[in-house]
């Protein structure tokens, strides 16, 4: 007799509450989840905000830099071209320099004809002088020294700040301005401008700087450094130092400091200057003009016209403004 097996219900209470309480563990997982959430969320964030502005800084900071590193990048750009154009010099000096007998005459050439047509007064203070000077009674205002009347009561220096002086001359322009200077030991005012007209001290425009030893002081530091715009000629910086500061109470002296004279012609500058610069009732000048020229470019190719040129003008300039030029044979 067959046995009768006995039916199985799937959905029984046992197989429920196992259900039951699988559904319940996920649920209480997920309220768990839920409640820690909003705390991790809002640290997050400040986290995020916080590496935000630290990347700001950074950037910022970065900037800066790179704007240093591009000005510096740009100057030592200009470092290069200028000791690249320096070493074409030398190499060029080197270049002429080998050729002997002929470079020799014709420097020798172009240094005689400078020294026998246009020397008016030797001004250079040698040693000897200087000791015999100390010997001799302090001479009175109006004495010249080592050829240079120091009568005047103001003095203005017009200095052609071009490359070539720049270069090779600077420190020499320095020593003789220092001399000029040691030779007035007091005046009523200073000026200092450029070839183009342009002040060393532009809160001093148009008006004299008083003398004092600060003051002195003040223009051989800053002569060091002082590199404006020139066009190589003297012309703007002497007719404008007459126009503005020319006074028929004043005694004053311009002293011209250059190396060439390349452009315009030598007979009008010397009228205009004649025109600005009147003349006293017993014919002399009320501002002398003086003049300094220095060997930057002797023997270089091409270059003997000009330094002729700015000779010939400053020995009349000179000449008709009751002046003395001095022509340097060296540099030091």
């Amino acid at each position: 007799m067959k046995k009768k097996r006995r039916s199985f219900e799937i959905f029984s209470l046992s197989f429920l509450d196992v259900i039951s309480c699988g559904f319940g563990a996920i649920v209480l997982l997920l309220v768990i989840m839920k409640i820690s959430e909003p705390s991790v969320v809002e640290n997050t964030t400040s986290e995020i905000q916080a590496n935000i502005e630290r990347y700001k800084l950074d950037t910022e900071t970065l900037k800066k830099d790179s704007d240093v590193y591009f000005q510096t990048i740009n100057r030592l750009h200009a470092k290069k071209d200028d000791v690249q154009d320096t070493a074409a010099r030398v190499q060029q000096e080197l270049s002429s320099a080998k050729k002997d007998e002929k470079v020799a005459g014709i420097e020798s050439s172009s240094q005689e004809v400078i020294l026998k047509q246009l020397y008016r007064a030797q001004q250079q203070l040698t040693e000897e002088m200087r000791r015999l000077q100390q010997q001799i009674p302090t001479p009175r205002p109006e004495s010249p020294i080592g050829g240079v009347p120091v009568d005047s009561e103001y003095i203005i220096f017009v200095i052609d700040t071009s490359g070539s002086m720049q270069q090779f001359a600077w420190p020499a322009v320095r020593k003789k301005m220092q001399e000029i200077l040691s030779i007035y030991p007091r005046v009523k005012g200073i000026q200092v401008m450029n070839d183009m007209g342009d002040y060393m001290f532009s809160q001093y425009s148009g008006r004299w700087i008083q003398d004092t030893p600060a003051r002195r002081k003040a223009i051989l530091q800053r002569l060091a450094h002082w590199q404006p715009f020139s066009n190589s000629s003297p012309v703007e910086g002497v007719t404008a130092a007459i126009r503005r500061f020319y006074a028929a109470d004043k005694k004053i002296s311009i002293y011209i400091f250059g190396d060439d004279f390349s452009r315009g012609s030598i007979q009008e500058v010397v009228d205009t200057v004649d025109a600005i610069n009147q003349s006293l009732t017993d014919g002399s000048r009320r501002v002398r003009i003086h003049a300094v020229g220095f060997p930057v470019l002797f023997g270089q190719p091409g270059a003997e016209l000009n330094v002729s040129r700015f000779a010939a003008l400053m020995r009349r300039l000179a000449e008709d403004n009751d002046g003395s030029f001095v022509g340097l044979t060296r540099l030091q």
